[in-house]
Formats: C-alpha cells, structure tokens, sequence
C-alpha cells in the first residue's frame, strides 16, 4: 500500500478563512477554491500542481487511492476537499495531527511548525501569509512557484513527522484514527430540514416568554452586574467563583457554575424565572446549534466533527462548532436535534450505550470484587448501595432513596468529599444536610474499602512519578509509571500524562499540581483514578468500535455509545452483532463486568 502525503493550499482572505469559519462551512462554501496541491508518494520527490479545478482533478486521478493510505497534517481539511471536490476515496485514512494529540498530549501546541521544531525535521515557512485575498489567478509565474516551494515543503515536513512518530504508535489507534475521520470526510447522516426550522422558532419563542415572566429587560440579563443585582433584589447572593483567566473573584452565571445552576430550584418563584431567563437568552447555544444544523442541511449530508484524541484521558471532543458530544438527552431541546439527525433512506441508526462502564471499571480496577459480582450478575448496584446507606432490605428501598444510592455509586468513587457530594445532590433536587452527606460518604467508603485503597495507591503514585521512581498498581499491576514521559502507561499503549509534576507544601500536606493550557492544574488520588477510570473505559470503546466496523458502519461515537448505520433488512442481525461486540473486552481487562444496551431507530433521537 503506497502512502499519499497530500497538502492542499486554498484561497482565503480575511473574512472567509479557517479562523473565522468551521470546516465545513469553508470548504462547501461558493468562494472555495484550490490553487494547488502537493503530492508525495511514499519517499519520492514531492510534487506540486495547480491548475483549474478539472486539471488539478485529472491530475489527482492518477493516483491509485483505492489502494493507498491518505496522509495529511489536518487531514480532517485536506481529507474533505479530497472526497467532497474531487471524488477521492482512499483505503486508509491517517494524520500526524490526531498521532501528535495522542503521543505528546493534548496540553501542548500540534501545529505542524511546533511539531516540526519538536522532532527537529525542519521549519515551516512563511509563504501563505503573501497568498491572503489571491485568487490562482492573481499569482504571477514566480508567485505560484514560490508557493508551490511553500506547499512542498510541508508536505515533506509532514512526511518526515509521520515516519518520526508512526512506526511506534499502536497499529489498532491507527484503525481508531482513520474510523474517527471518515465520520466527517465520508458523511452518511442526513439532517431535517424542517424540523430544525420549526425547532428554531420555537426556540426563539420560548426566549421571548422567559424574558416576560422574569419581567425584566434584556439588557439587564446579558449584564453580569445588572444581573448580580437583580439577585441581590431578591435576596439572593450571587454565587462567585475564581476566574481561571485571571485568578481573581468574579461573577459563577455559567451553566457549567454549580452555585448558579442551583438557583434553578430556588425556593422563590421570581429567582427561578430570573435564572431561566438568563440561560435562555445569554449564550444562546441551542439557537445558534440549531441554526448551524440548518445551515448545513441546505449544503449537503452531515460531515460529523468527532475529534480523535481531544481530552487527556484520550477521549473523543465535539469540533467545528456544533460538539454532537452534547446534545442534551433529557431537555426537549436536546431531544429535537437528535431526531433532526437521520439515517439515509434505506438504512436504520443503530445507538449502543455500554452501561455504567466507569463504575465497573473502578469496581474492577480497584478490584472490590463484591461489587464486580454485583454487575456481573445483573443486579441493581444503585438499591444495594441505598439499601446500606438506609438500613432496608433492598424490596423496601423507595425510588427517592434509589436515587442517592446511585448518586452514591456513580459520584463517590473518585474520592468525592461530603461537601461536594450534597452540592451534587442538591442539583439534582435532593437535599440533605452536611452530617448526612458526611454519613453517606463514609457508608461509601467502608463498604467499598478496596476502591478507598486504590484512591491511596494513585497518590503513592504522584509521589513516586514526581520523584522519577517507577511504580505499578491497579489489578494485575495494570498502570504503570512512565518517567520518560511524565505519565501513566496504559495497557492499550497510549498515556495519560501529567506534565511538570510537582509537589508543594499545603493545608492538607503536599499537594500536587501538573501543567496544562490553562495554567497549573491540582491533582490527587481520587482525581487520577477518574482519569484513568475515563482513559479505560474509552480504550475500551475504541477496541469494540474496531470490531463493530469489521461488519457496519460506525458513524458517531459518544462517551461511552456508538452508533452505526446499517440497512434496514439487516437491523435485527446487525443489532445483535453490535450487542455482542459491545460485550467484547480487550484481553486486559479479562473479567470486567461489561454490559450494554442498544436503540434502534431512522433518527438519533428515536434510538433512546
């Protein structure tokens, strides 16, 4: 199989370029155009073209791409002019960038001129900067070479990085990368035009009742200070918070702020209208989502933007602006998009969840085999752990109680102390005192004392990588410290890293911090088994995506659900199939309780 290093160089000016708009929407759009584009195939000298868009068309297929691997730097970009301009479908999709955010970490820079200084194969030039607002034809003979040099040289820096970092990397997170791009590059999902319109409407009504119930003005809403006195009218004390940017007490009026998100089930009425009031109308994400949803339903199928490698812990990202990794499941909001997302004509949706797959790999990991059992036999963990924390037998436990048991499960297990444990449950509408909060929290602990251990296990582990000591710990010695890298090792071979590790003396002895984008971040046992917990689970997922796809499609991956397409004669089998794959385990986590359950449908929304 031959490897094609591909570089498409583009028109753009200051107002239609990548940094002002998505993907999609630059590369569908009217005004795109290609000036040219290098070609390297293997180690031979690379070559540049340009041309009008049918000569450079007539060049491309030349190429035997049906049996060659597609190498790009952003192949996402360069991958989607290649299929969607000029009808181009390789064997084998790859990207130094996706390699770069899983084996140097997501926390530094993956521009390919960082990368190409990092690994010291050259230097990128300046060229494209010259090119703003050109048209192929506004380039004179001498120009066009210059450029051509420009676009030659990265694609040389680009094959050089691959070949620097490839040979490596793990063969089946190659699968993962080239699965994860065709989602976009290759788009199968089709949109409802019609029901996003309506959608919108209604979503812009509602604004306009919550503005009239709260009785204030807009203005007042989109204000932080206005707003912060508004609450203040009622009573109520803004909640604060410290900015991350720059370190000092601002206002917490984020949906992400837990302090404010509890004012939604304030006692007062007025308080209530006042805050739904400001999250429908500040940030209004669901209007502009629906709206690019519409947008690109009038350009063509659903190119679907799941970023390879996005988080730390290796998990797929949302990207290009409308993060399908949220879409609100429980809101009517939530609901409508789902089902504005549809399988093509013919064909079914297909939506496997694996279920509570970070509480059973804890449970596993920490190797608390009575709750292991619990999950391997089928039994409701969430009224056994209510069932300790209420002294009932588990027939007496009521749906209320259920619910803090399952709060319990899926909330204290990463070392959740009682003071964050009721703010959690007080978000969800259960509230409960502190002294039972604490009571709850040591019921937790004592009655799951090998994931307690685990818990001191990962601080010993901070100790020792911090000190540049290696240590294992986890069932069968599973994570091990990479002093090299700064990291914990992976059984999948990838790393959960924690840059610039250092221990400083704090109220509660040495507290640890590591380096990230956004400054120093504190980390601490409980903290690293979530995020290992996170970075197995999605091991996990990415092992049974790469068995689902010897058979179907897979066209969108969510946390811990994958979806696929498949033909209508074939859903039963097919439902079954993807079932049993999602049961399937890599042989390392031999005997983790794994289940999962699926939905079927001809929209997203209808396979919940």
């Amino acid at each position: 199989m031959d490897l094609i290093t591909v570089d498409f160089e583009t028109y753009y000016d200051r107002d239609f370029s990548l940094s002002k708009m998505t993907t999609e929407e630059y590369v569908r759009d009217p005004r795109f155009e290609v000036i040219g584009v290098g070609i390297k195939i293997n180690n031979n000298k690379t070559e540049w073209a340009s041309g009008t868009h049918e000569e450079i068309k007539t060049y491309l297929q030349t190429f035997n791409w049906g049996e060659a691997m597609f190498l790009a730097h952003n192949t996402v970009f360069d991958g989607a002019i290649a299929n969607w301009l000029f009808s181009i479908t390789p064997r084998v999709y790859t990207d130094t960038l996706c390699i770069a955010r899983a084996v140097d970490g997501v926390e530094v820079s993956g521009s390919l001129a960082a990368l190409a200084e990092r690994y010291a194969v050259g230097i990128k030039g300046t060229e494209v900067i010259q090119a703003l607002g050109k048209r192929r034809e506004d380039f004179s003979d001498e120009e066009l070479s210059r450029y051509g040099d420009y676009c030659i040289n990265d694609v040389d820096l680009t094959y050089k990085l691959f070949r620097a970092v490839a040979p490596t990397f793990p063969k089946p997170e190659l699968k993962l990368i080239d699965l994860s791009l065709r989602m976009f590059i290759e788009p199968t999902l089709d949109l409802n035009l019609g029901l996003l319109e309506q959608h919108l409407i209604d979503t812009r009504d509602n604004k306009d009742r919550l503005l009239e119930n709260a009785g204030v003005d807009k203005k007042d809403l989109m204000s932080n200070a206005k707003f912060a006195e508004l609450l203040k009218g009622l009573e109520v004390e803004p909640p604060m918070k410290v900015s991350p940017t720059t370190g000092k007490m601002t206002f917490a009026f984020a949906k992400s702020d837990e302090g404010f998100m509890a004012l939604t089930n304030h006692e007062n009425p007025q308080v209530q209208a006042l805050v739904a009031a400001r999250l429908g109308n500040k940030s209004t994400l669901e209007e502009t989502r629906t709206q690019r949803f519409i947008d690109i339903s009038k350009r063509g199928l659903l190119p679907v933007p799941v970023k390879y490698y996005a988080a730390h812990t290796g998990r797929w990202g949302g990207d290009d602006k409308i993060n399908l990794q949220n879409l609100p499941s429980r809101s009517t909001a939530g609901k409508k998009l789902k089902q504005s997302i549809l399988a093509p004509e013919g064909y079914s949706l297909i939506d496997a969840d694996s279920a509570q797959i970070e509480a059973r790999v804890l449970a596993w990991l920490a190797e608390q085999n009575d709750l292991v059992n619990a999950f391997t036999n089928g039994e409701d963990v969430y009224i056994k752990m209510a069932g300790r924390i209420y002294g009932k037998d588990e027939e007496d436990v009521t749906k209320e109680e259920r619910f803090v048991g399952k709060t319990t499960i899926l909330g204290a297990g990463y070392g959740m102390g009682a003071v964050r444990f009721r703010e959690q449950l007080k978000n969800f509408g259960a509230d409960i005192s502190e002294e039972e909060a604490r009571r709850i929290i040591k019921i937790y602990r004592g009655a799951n004392y090998n994931i307690y251990n685990l818990w001191k296990d990962a601080q010993n582990m901070l100790i020792y990588l911090s000190r540049g000591d290696s240590l294992s710990f986890g069932r069968n010695n599973l994570l091990t410290v990479d002093i090299e890298h700064n990291a914990l090792r992976l059984p999948s071979g990838l790393l959960l890293r924690y840059g610039d590790l250092r221990g400083e003396e704090g109220e509660m002895g040495i507290e640890y911090t590591y380096k990230t984008r956004r400054g120093r971040t504190r980390i601490y046992g409980g903290k690293v088994i979530e995020n290992v917990c996170q970075a197995l689970a999605r091991c996990i997922i990415g092992y049974q995506m790469l068995e689902i796809s010897k058979r179907y499609r897979v066209v969108l991956t969510v946390h811990d659900s994958v979806m696929c397409c498949v033909e209508d004669d074939e859903v039963i089998e097919a439902q079954s199939y993807i079932e049993g794959c999602m049961r399937t385990l890599p042989d390392w986590a031999d005997g983790l309780p794994i289940d999962c359950e699926s939905g079927v449908g001809k929209s997203y929304g209808d396979c919940e």
